[in-house]
C-alpha cells in the first residue's frame, strides 16, 4: 500500500522531462540507452521524484505546505551520491529532514547499487561462467571493475540457501530413488584430489523428481553411502520402495541396513560396461548380442535360462565378464517382475545420470574447484536451474503408481 501510494504521487507530479520531445531527439540506440541516454536521465528523474514522495509521506505534508511551520520537522536540503544502475553511474539527490529520521526505502542510506547486481552475478555463476568471464561481462556491460573476492562474497550468499536446502525435511516415502556419484577435482591441503559428489534423485508419490541432497566426499564407497542413507532417514524418509544403484560393492547391504524393506536394483548398464572390460574387442559384439537375451528377457525364468546359456558359451573364456551377473543376480534381476514402463524406469540409473550430464554442462569450464564449498555452491545452483523444468510427473506415472500400490500393498499411502 505504501509503495502504491508513493508511486501514485509520482505519477501525479509533472515530470521535469517532456517525454515526447526527448523521444523525438533520439536517433540511435545510443541516444536511448547509452552513457547519457534518455533512459538514464528518466531513471534519475523518476528515482528522485519517488524519494521526494517518500519524504512527503514521512513528514505528512507536501513540499512548501503551510503545515511545515508547526510540524516540528521539515525538509533540510539534499545529499548527493552516485549509484550504479543498469544504465551506468547515475548521480542522485536524496532529500534530508532536519531531525535526521528519514529512512528512504527506494534507495537506502549507504546503498550505491540499485541494479539487481548480486542476482546477475549469481545467475552468471550458476550458468557456469568463470570468475574471469564474469569480470569481463560486468566490465563490458556496466563499466564496473569487480574483483574475484567481490564475486566470491556475492556467491557465498548462496551458502546459507545450500545449508537450508541440504537440511530440509523430506517426504516419509519415495517410491523410487536413484543413487549415483559424479566426480570432480578439488584442491585440498595444497593438493588437487578427485572427490565424489554423491547424488540422490527421488521420485515422490506424485511422480515429481526431487534431488534429495548432494554430498561431497573424498572417495565413492559403501561406507560413505551408508552415512548418506542415515541422513536421509534423519530428515524424515521412512521408506523407499525401489533403490536404483550402480554396481558399487557393499551398496545393496548399506541400503538394507537403513531401509530393510527397500528393493535394490543394480544398474544393468553399469554391469554391461563392467563385463565388456574383460571381453576381447574381437568378440564384444557377439557377447553383447548374447547378453542382451538375458537383460531383455520377457520374464525372470527366461532371463535365468539365458544367463545359464551365456555362462556355458563364454564362462570359460571370459569368467570375469560373467561372474558379476551370477554373483549379483538377486539385485540385478529385481526389475523382471514389473511391467515395461516400470522396467524402463528402474533397470538403469539413467535418470540421475541425465541430471549429471546437465551438471557437467555447467561445470565444464572448471578444471578444478578451490574448496568443497565452492563445488557444493556450484552444484546447488545448477540443480536449482535444472529442477525448474521438472514441472510435470515422469512419463506413465499414473500407471506406474497404480502398479506399485499393488506390489507394495500397505506401504504406499495414496490420498
Amino acid at each position: 500500500m505504501r509503495f502504491a501510494k508513493i508511486t501514485q504521487e509520482v505519477c501525479d507530479m509533472k515530470s521535469s522531462i517532456n517525454l515526447q520531445e526527448e523521444l523525438a531527439k533520439c536517433k540511435t540506440i545510443e541516444d536511448l540507452t547509452g552513457k547519457n541516454g534518455l533512459l538514464k536521465r528518466l531513471l534519475k528523474d523518476a528515482t528522485e521524484q519517488m524519494l521526494e514522495a517518500e519524504m512527503t509521506e514521512h513528514l505528512g505534508y507536501k513540499k512548501h505546505a503551510a503545515e511545515e511551520r508547526n510540524s516540528g520537522n521539515s525538509r533540510n536540503g539534499h545529499t548527493g551520491k552516485t549509484v550504479h544502475t543498469d544504465f551506468g553511474k547515475v548521480p542522485l539527490e536524496t532529500p534530508r529532514d532536519r531531525q535526521g529520521t528519514f529512512e528512504p526505502q527506494l534507495v537506502k542510506k549507504g546503498q550505491t547499487d540499485i541494479t539487481d547486481f548480486d542476482e546477475k552475478v549469481i545467475s552468471m555463476y550458476a550458468k557456469g561462467m568463470t570468475v574471469r568471464d564474469i569480470q569481463e561481462h560486468v566490465k563490458d556491460f556496466y563499466g564496473v571493475d569487480i574483483s574475484p573476492t567481490f564475486i566470491s562474497h556475492v556467491t557465498d550468499k548462496v551458502m546459507t540457501l545450500v545449508s537450508q536446502w541440504q537440511a530440509r525435511p523430506l517426504e516419509s516415502l519415495y517410491p523410487i530413488v536413484f543413487f549415483d556419484a559424479i566426480h570432480y577435482k578439488v584442491r585440498q591441503d595444497g593438493r588437487i584430489i578427485c572427490k565424489a559428489a554423491y547424488t540422490c534423485l527421488g521420485i515422490d508419490v506424485k511422480g515429481h523428481k526431487d534431488v534429495l541432497g548432494i554430498w561431497i566426499g573424498e572417495k565413492e564407497g559403501a561406507h560413505y553411502w551408508l552415512s548418506v542413507l542415515n541422513e536421509l532417514k534423519n530428515r524424515g524418509v521412512e521408506d523407499i520402495l525401489i533403490a536404483c544403484v550402480d554396481g558399487l560393492k557393499g551398496f545393496p547391504e548399506a541400503i538394507a541396513e537403513v531401509f530393510p524393506k527397500a528393493e535394490t536394483q543394480l544398474c544393468v548398464v553399469h554391469l554391461i560396461r563392467n563385463s565388456l572390460k574383460y571381453v576381447g574387442s574381437k568378440y564384444q559384439k557377439e557377447f553383447v548380442r548374447d547378453l542382451k537375451l538375458v537383460y531383455k528377457a520377457p520374464s525372470l525364468k527366461v532371463a535365468e535360462q539365458e544367463l545359464e546359456s551365456l555362462d556355458k558359451k563364454w564362462g570359460k573364456k571370459y569368467p570375469l565378464a560373467i561372474r558379476p551377473w551370477k554373483s549379483q543376480w538377486a539385485n540385478a534381476s529385481t526389475y523382471f517382475k514389473y511391467p515395461e514402463e516400470i522396467r524402463k524406469m528402474v533397470y538403469t540409473t539413467n535418470a540421475v545420470e541425465a541430471l549429471h550430464r546437465q551438471l557437467r554442462k555447467v561445470t565444464k569450464n572448471r578444471s578444478m574447484f578451490p574448496t568443497d564449498e565452492a563445488l557444493g555452491k556450484m552444484l546447488y545452483l545448477a540443480i536449482k536451474g535444472v529442477a525448474r523444468k521438472w514441472t510435470s510427473p515422469v512419463q506413465n506415472w499414473a500407471s506406474t503408481i497404480s502398479q506399485l500400490a499393488i506390489f507394495f500393498e500397505g506401504r504406499l499411502r495414496l490420498e
